[in-house]
C-alpha cells in the first residue's frame, strides 16, 4: 500500500491559506483604525450632525456631544494637538506592516503574532485606568476593550494555526 503525500501538503496549504486570512483581517483592522484617525474633526462633525438629526437624547449621544465640542475647539484654537492623533494613525499603519513578516514566514516570526497579542491584552489595562483619570465613560472603555478582545482572539487563533503549520513543515530553527 502507498503513502499518500498530497494531503498532508493540502493540509499544510489549507492551514497556510487559514493563517494568511486571519493576518489579513488583522492587518485591515488595524490599517482601517489607523487611517480613520487622521480625520477624527471631520467625522466626528459627520456623526454629531447625524445624531442631532435623529434627535438622539441619550448617554451616547451625550458623549459624543462632549468629545465632538472638545475636539473641534481643540482643533480650532490649537491645530498641533492634532499632531497627536497623526503619530497615533501612523502607529497603527506601522504595527500593521510589522505582520508582514508573519505573512511571509509565519513559523519563523510567530514572535509577531505573540507580540501582537500581548498588545492587545494591554489594551485593557490601559483602558480601565486612563479612561477613569481622562474622565472616559465606562461604555466607552468598553468599546476601546472590545478591540482588545477580538484582536486577542483573531491572534490566539493565528497562533493556534502557525503551531499546527509547525508540526506539518519542518523548518530548521535558527
Amino acid at each position: 500500500m502507498r503513502s499518500n503525500s498530497i494531503a498532508p501538503a493540502i493540509s499544510q496549504l489549507r492551514v497556510l491559506r487559514q493563517v494568511k486570512m486571519l493576518l489579513a483581517i488583522f492587518m485591515v483592522c488595524l490599517v482601517v483604525s489607523g487611517l480613520t484617525a487622521f480625520p477624527i474633526d471631520w467625522q466626528l462633525s459627520l456623526a454629531h450632525t447625524w445624531v442631532v438629526e435623529q434627535g438622539w437624547n441619550n448617554v451616547v449621544a451625550q458623549w459624543l456631544e462632549r468629545v465632538y465640542l472638545g475636539v473641534h475647539e481643540t482643533y480650532s484654537r490649537y491645530p498641533f494637538i492634532a499632531y497627536g492623533t497623526d503619530w497615533l494613525a501612523f502607529a497603527h499603519l506601522v504595527i500593521a506592516v510589522a505582520f508582514v513578516g508573519p505573512w511571509r514566514d509565519p513559523v519563523r516570526n510567530v514572535w509577531v503574532v505573540e507580540f501582537g497579542m500581548i498588545a492587545c491584552v494591554a489594551i485593557l489595562p490601559l483602558a480601565f485606568i486612563a479612561g477613569p483619570l481622562r474622565g472616559i465613560p465606562l461604555f466607552w472603555q468598553l468599546i476601546d476593550c472590545s478591540f482588545g478582545v477580538v484582536g486577542l482572539l483573531l491572534l490566539w487563533v493565528c497562533r493556534r494555526k502557525i503551531a499546527l503549520l509547525e508540526k506539518l513543515v519542518p523548518y530548521i530553527r535558527d
